[in-house]
């Protein structure tokens, strides 16, 4: 338990370090409602390891796209702020509305292509190597490379509002 938390602790930190300090959640209660939510979670067939750790990371997310989400309620209609992909290396760098722009381009990516988008999720807010990606995916490293080129090409284009029909 103690190296699980220890890695927990870790990628909490990576998403609470742009948050501000006055955020209601800290690196340990961000910890404690992921698990808690795991807790709930017996339908999970886990896999491995890197498997483990992009859930966590996935619900350390979407515990921050909530809290982002209720502060910024009062917006709704408002459009998102656009960013560089180059500035949302990771999910502490966002914060805000500018959280919930790239939280919404990956929504997108993923009707689009499922895969990719869990190859950004993993890279971005799991830390993950990509040999562990590719673990967590059941695919090649090479391809998780593939994907994460592709992928961020979308997004890059999704995020600077570059229209889809240029010429």
């Amino acid at each position: 338990m103690p190296l699980v938390y220890n890695e927990l602790h870790r990628l909490a930190r990576r998403y609470m370090a742009a948050e501000q300090t006055s955020h209601p959640l800290q690196t340990t209660g961000l910890v404690h409602e992921a698990y808690l939510r795991l807790v709930d979670a017996n339908t999970i067939d886990w896999q491995n390891r890197a498997h483990f750790y992009a859930i966590c990371a996935r619900l350390m997310r979407r515990i921050l796209i909530d809290f982002a989400r209720s502060r910024n309620y009062q917006k709704r209609g408002a459009g998102f702020a656009h960013i560089q992909l180059e500035e949302a290396v990771t999910v502490s760098e966002a914060v805000g509305s500018e959280m919930l722009a790239v939280d919404e381009a990956l929504k997108q990516l993923a009707a689009i292509d499922s895969r990719k988008s869990e190859v950004v999720e993993l890279r971005f807010f799991g830390g993950l190597t990509a040999d562990e990606k590719a673990a967590a995916l059941g695919v090649s490293p090479d391809t998780v490379l593939r994907d994460w080129k592709l992928a961020k090409a979308w997004l890059l284009r999704e995020l600077s509002g570059e229209s889809h029909h240029e010429a």
